[in-house]
């Protein structure tokens, strides 16, 4: 592999010139410049990252740590994050942490030895070792999605409350009453925050929250098929809502598989909008804002902060919306809307 001195024999000047060349630290002259380009062309030369950024003090490299790269929310969070970061300069270094809090505590460690400038973080959430970890860091640093007690750093992410919440109110508004919920793990805040929506929603319609209809899962399809079949396997509920788009597309497998249609006889209503949920059968109705839009904005959060150290710390609550597709459907034989 060609070294910055072989790239200096072959132009016939100094190495000092070449990294001045290479790293734009002093003027050079329009003849050196060629020389020195083309030079590189020739051997193919590398410049090594690691000196550069020892001198320049900045990587231009950004940490995104993510629970669970297989889940689609994560995916399309984690591209949004990736394109704002191409667009300004930095490449992303991607650790899934497989909703480990132990790998999780261990990448994050390596990604602050390899000096990156900046972190992102998507929490796995019940993990006291990580918020401890993290409240010492000096690293800019912006918390995605799930919130962490004790970390002062800035936070994007949807109003969870307030979009189980609405989700919820539209299974009342098509005149369902008796509706269950199969929620993420409760020891994270996002299942916790989802939770308190859903039941906010029935005790304002004044429907009695029923524990035997709150059930819980993990955030997969896996979690929300198992999780259905239980519900749908005697006195069936008329509405499900789905902690998350994976466990409602896992309960429109499970309702599949036992003939119960939707969504004349059972409606459902997941919670994302991830891409996939616009493709299942029927299409799922859920509640949602743009997750690439929200990995742009939590990447914009934290090269502001890159920039500007000294900045407040940002807080940005992002308010869901119903997405109206094909899984929910009034109550049989009932039209008016609940108020």
């Amino acid at each position: 592999m060609a070294t910055i001195k072989d790239v200096a024999a072959l132009a016939g000047i100094s190495y000092t010139t070449v990294s001045h060349v290479v790293n734009k630290t002093r003027p050079v002259s329009q003849e050196v410049r060629v020389k020195v380009e083309a030079a590189i062309k020739s051997l193919d030369y590398v410049p090594s990252a690691v000196a550069r950024s020892l001198k320049a003090k900045t990587t231009a490299t950004i940490g995104l740590l993510v629970p669970n790269s297989l889940n689609p929310y994560f995916a399309e969070l984690a591209r949004g994050i990736e394109d704002y970061c191409e667009r300004n300069g930095y490449c992303v270094i991607l650790c899934n942490s497989d909703d480990n809090p132990e790998k999780q505590r261990s990448y994050l460690r390596v990604l602050l030895e390899k000096r990156i400038d900046g972190l992102i973080v998507a929490s796995a959430g019940g993990d006291s070792g990580l918020a401890q970890g993290l409240a010492g860091v000096k690293t800019p640093m912006v918390i995605v999605d799930r919130g962490l007690d004790g970390v002062d750093a800035d936070l994007v992410r949807i109003d969870h409350e307030y979009g189980a919440y609405l989700a919820t109110r539209h299974l009342l508004e098509l005149g369902h009453r008796d509706i269950a919920t199969i929620g993420g793990p409760s020891s994270t805040s996002v299942a916790q925050m989802r939770q308190a929506g859903f039941c906010r929603a029935l005790q304002e319609a004044g429907i009695k929250v029923r524990p035997e209809r709150m059930l819980e899962s993990d955030f997969t399809s896996t979690g929300g098929y198992s999780a259905a079949a239980i519900l749908l396997e005697s006195n069936p509920p008329s509405a499900i809502f789905a902690g998350n788009d994976m466990i409602g597309i896992g309960v429109l497998r499970a309702a599949a598989e036992r003939n119960v249609r939707v969504p004349s006889e059972l409606s459902v209503i997941g919670f994302d909008d991830i891409q996939m949920s616009r493709y299942v059968y029927p299409a799922l109705t859920t509640v949602g804002q743009s997750i690439l839009q929200l990995g742009e904005m939590a990447a914009e959060v934290l090269l502001r902060r890159i920039a500007t150290p000294g900045l407040v710390t940002d807080q940005r609550i992002v308010t869901p919306s119903i997405v109206l597709r094909e899984s929910t459907a009034p109550l049989s034989g009932v039209f008016t809307e609940y108020r």
